[in-house]
């Protein structure tokens, strides 16, 4: 603690969770400190905000980052000593699935190997920290739904079985050495903020595009895959009740509600008043060579002993996506002003979008 604040330690903070999480925590008066990567073009789009409003790294600020890497292990230590946070948030990962499968050395050297140095580094220091493990709803793979924290993992690809070492690992540190560290087993999770090759922001975004005159057709691969999607706003909001607890324990979040790509894909076009089978396109290129066909999850004990309840659905995340995206693209276009202050509701665009799709 610095000055009565808890200082928060978060790994992958320029992404759609960590820049959410950061947002959460400076609102409940911590002090936020984030770990980036080194890249000759900023990766901190989702932050800049935050830095603009907090630009001083004196130790009682705020807000500021440090560079390090999940695969140097004497970077992450430097860090983890100076800063001394009484929580940490490894949300840093090689993220995407289909990826993982390209990349499957990185995949494990970041998301298993980097839990692994964090652990390690805490366990050396005999730190008091108390450590949350992004862990995914990929590891349960081909198990039946629904899946809650006693499924049996069966992953499907180089992410799920990265990710299911890297929850042994903190259960392990957990048990033999008396770490405070905890898993959220999180299902989908989407938000504006995803990143652009992740299918539901894909789908959003290119229909945004089509709209706008710059795309012909999205071109997707499984349709059939059935996702748990939840609102990543909502589920930052569950990492920190799990490190708020007594005692470090493992959970499942998720909206317990399932739907398919193709849901996802219909939702959106009928949001904008255009015809799915003409400008959608399917390939065998997008297509992975193993594929997890379907998770549900049980948040149940989340609901229970966290007192955690989803309030965004799937037609909402959607409509609330299908705005944002409509919104950057309307703009840089110069369809509509640029709302800095987002005085116009989603309705507005989503009107729009309506107007445009009948002159197509």
């Amino acid at each position: 603690m610095i000055n009565g604040k808890k200082v928060a330690l978060i790994t992958g903070i320029g992404g759609q969770d960590g820049s959410y999480l950061a947002e959460l925590l400076l609102s409940k008066g911590y002090l936020v400190r984030g770990i980036v990567r080194r890249a000759s073009f900023p990766n901190t789009k989702r932050i800049d905000h935050l830095l603009a409003k907090y630009p001083s790294d004196s130790p009682d600020s705020p807000f500021f980052l440090r560079y390090a890497d999940l695969t140097d292990t004497s970077s992450i230590r430097n860090v983890i000593e100076e800063i001394n946070p009484d929580e940490l948030y490894n949300l840093a990962a090689q993220s995407h699935v289909g990826i993982s499968f390209q990349n499957g050395e990185s995949t494990f050297n970041i998301n298993t190997l980097g839990p692994l140095r964090i652990l390690e580094g805490l366990r050396q220091m005999k730190s008091k920290c108390k450590f949350y493990q992004a862990s995914s709803s990929e590891m349960f793979g081909t198990s039946s739904p629904p899946q809650n924290e006693q499924t049996p993992f069966r992953p499907q690809s180089p992410y799920g079985i990265a990710k299911v070492a890297a929850f042994h690992l903190t259960q392990l540190y957990r048990n033999a050495y008396g770490l405070f560290a905890s898993n959220g087993i999180l299902f989908n999770h989407e938000s504006p903020r995803r990143g652009l090759n992740f299918v539901t922001r894909k789908i959003t975004r290119e229909l945004a595009e089509i709209l706008t005159g710059q795309r012909d057709k999205i071109i997707l691969g499984n349709l059939d895959a059935k996702r748990d999607w939840g609102y990543s706003k909502e589920y930052v909001e569950a990492m920190w009740k799990i490190l708020q607890q007594d005692k470090p324990d493992d959970f499942v979040i998720a909206t317990g509600e399932t739907h398919t790509v193709r849901e996802f894909l219909e939702e959106c076009f009928s949001l904008v008043g255009l015809n799915k089978d003409k400008y959608f396109e399917s390939s065998d290129h997008y297509k992975r060579p193993a594929e997890v066909p379907a998770l549900l999850g049980d948040p149940t004990k989340a609901k229970t002993i966290l007192g955690w309840n989803p309030k965004v659905k799937f037609k909402e995340l959607a409509k609330m996506m299908m705005a944002a995206d409509l919104k950057e693209k309307f703009e840089q276009a110069g369809i509509v002003p640029v709302d800095v202050e987002c005085k116009n509701s989603d309705d507005f665009y989503i009107a729009k979008a309506k107007e445009l799709a009948k002159l197509l």
